[in-house]
C-alpha cells in the first residue's frame, strides 16, 4: 500500500466511497466496511483498515484515479478482467496469473501491475502460446501492422478475419490498450459501449443508400431479396467480425444471420456499398439457358471450385489431394478437357455473336 493511495482514501472519505465492496465515509471518525459490514474508526484506524485490505484500496484507486469511472474505456477495461463476474479478491487472484479475453481476433490479457495497477498484453488469438513474437510499444504502430494479411494482401476491411500474426504488445497501460485496439478495429469499443448503454445509433440500408451519389446511386435499386443475398455474402462471421445491427429499414428485418461478434455494426460499410453497386449490375442481366457437356463428377467439381473460392479455401488445398475438386491439378485437367476458345464445354457466352 503506497502513501498516495492512503492519502487519497482519507481525502475522499468525506465524500463517501462505495466501490467494489469497499465502503468508507465520514470526516473523523470514519465508517469503514467491506460488503455491508462496517465499524467506526479514527484516522489511524482507517489507515490500519487500508493496510489490512490493500487489494480493496488499490482496486478503488486504480479504477477511480487512474482509469476514471464511466465511459467506454472504463467499461471496456472492466469487461476485460470480468469485473461484473467476480469480487475483488477473486479478480486479484485471477489477475496474478493473467485474465484473457478475445476481441475479434485479438487476445487481450490483463495482469496485476505495481500498486494494483493493471498491465495489458495484446496479440493475435492464434499466437496465444507463441513465444517468438515481434514486440511493440507505440499504439500507432498497429496501423501498419494490420494493413496486410499474412499472405501480404491488402486488407480493405479492418474487421475482416484476416488479422496478421507474429506481433505483440507485451506491456500496455489501460489507456494505450484501448488506443491500440481502436487502431486495429476502429470505433468498435465506442460502438460496443453505446450498445451497452442503449445509445447505439443504427443507420439502415435504405437510409444509407439514399445518401449515395454518383456511380453509387444505383445501390438503392436493390430489392430486399438482393440485399439479403449481399448481406449473406459480406456480413457473416467468415467475412466480417462485426455483428450486423442494421436491416433494410426500421420496419423490415433481413432474413440473414447477424453474426456472433462482440462489437456491433451500426451501418452498411463502404466495402458493402461498393459490392452492392456491382451486385446491382450483375442482378440486372437477363438469364440465359446454356447447355454443357459434363460428367456428373465434373459438374460437382465445378460446384466445389465455386465453394472453395467463395470461402477462401483455395490456399489450404494440398496439391497432392486429388480427391478435392478444387485441387489445382484437377482444375487444370478440367480446363484441358472441357474449355475451348468458345468457353466451357465449347458453349459460347453469346451464341448470337458466333452466327455473325
Amino acid at each position: 500500500m503506497n502513501a498516495p493511495q492512503l492519502d487519497a482514501l482519507v481525502a475522499s472519505a468525506s465524500d463517501g466511497i462505495e466501490f467494489d465492496g469497499l465502503s468508507v465515509s465520514g470526516n473523523g471518525p470514519y465508517t469503514v466496511g467491506i460488503v455491508g459490514e462496517s465499524r467506526a474508526v479514527e484516522e489511524a484506524g482507517l489507515r490500519e483498515f487500508a493496510e489490512a485490505n490493500p487489494w480493496l484500496v488499490s482496486n478503488w484507486y486504480y479504477w477511480t484515479r487512474v482509469v476514471g469511472t464511466g465511459g467506454a474505456r472504463y467499461d471496456f477495461l472492466r469487461w476485460v478482467e470480468r469485473a461484473d463476474e467476480r469480487d475483488v479478491s477473486e479478480r486479484y487472484e485471477a489477475l496474478s496469473t493473467g485474465v484473457s479475453r478475445s476481441w475479434g481476433q485479438l487476445r487481450i490479457t490483463a495482469e496485476l501491475g505495481e500498486d494494483g495497477k493493471r498491465r495489458y498484453a495484446l496479440r493475435h488469438v492464434d499466437d496465444a502460446d507463441n513465444t517468438d513474437l515481434e514486440g511493440y510499444e507505440d499504439p500507432l504502430d498497429a496501423r501498419g501492422l494490420v494493413k496486410y494479411d499474412d499472405r501480404g494482401r491488402y486488407r480493405p476491411l479492418s474487421t475482416a478475419p484476416t488479422l496478421p500474426t507474429g506481433w505483440e504488445y507485451p506491456d500496455l497501460s489501460g489507456e494505450d490498450l484501448v488506443r491500440t485496439v481502436d487502431f486495429v478495429y476502429p470505433a468498435t469499443v465506442a460502438n460496443w459501449h453505446r450498445e451497452r448503454e442503449g445509445e447505439l445509433d443504427v443507420t439502415h440500408f435504405r437510409e444509407t443508400a439514399e445518401r449515395q451519389s454518383g456511380i453509387y446511386e444505383i445501390v438503392s435499386q436493390l430489392s430486399v431479396e438482393e440485399i439479403e443475398a449481399a448481406a449473406e455474402t459480406c456480413c457473416v462471421d467468415s467475412q466480417c467480425l462485426k455483428r450486423r445491427m442494421w436491416d433494410e429499414d426500421e420496419e423490415i428485418d433481413l432474413d440473414v444471420e447477424r453474426g456472433d461478434g462482440e462489437f456491433p455494426c451500426r451501418e452498411p460499410c463502404s466495402l458493402f456499398i461498393t459490392a452492392a453497386r456491382k451486385f446491382v449490375t450483375l442482378g440486372r442481366e437477363e438469364t440465359r439457358r446454356y447447355e454443357f457437356e459434363l460428367t456428373p463428377t465434373e459438374k460437382e467439381q465445378v460446384e466445389e471450385i465455386i465453394d472453395a473460392v467463395a470461402e477462401g479455401r483455395t490456399e489450404e488445398i494440398r496439391e497432392a489431394d486429388m480427391n478435392e475438386g478444387a485441387n489445382r491439378y484437377r482444375a487444370r485437367y478440367l480446363r484441358a478437357r472441357r474449355m475451348t476458345e468458345e468457353g466451357l464445354s465449347g458453349t459460347p457466352t453469346y451464341p448470337e455473336d458466333q452466327e455473325l
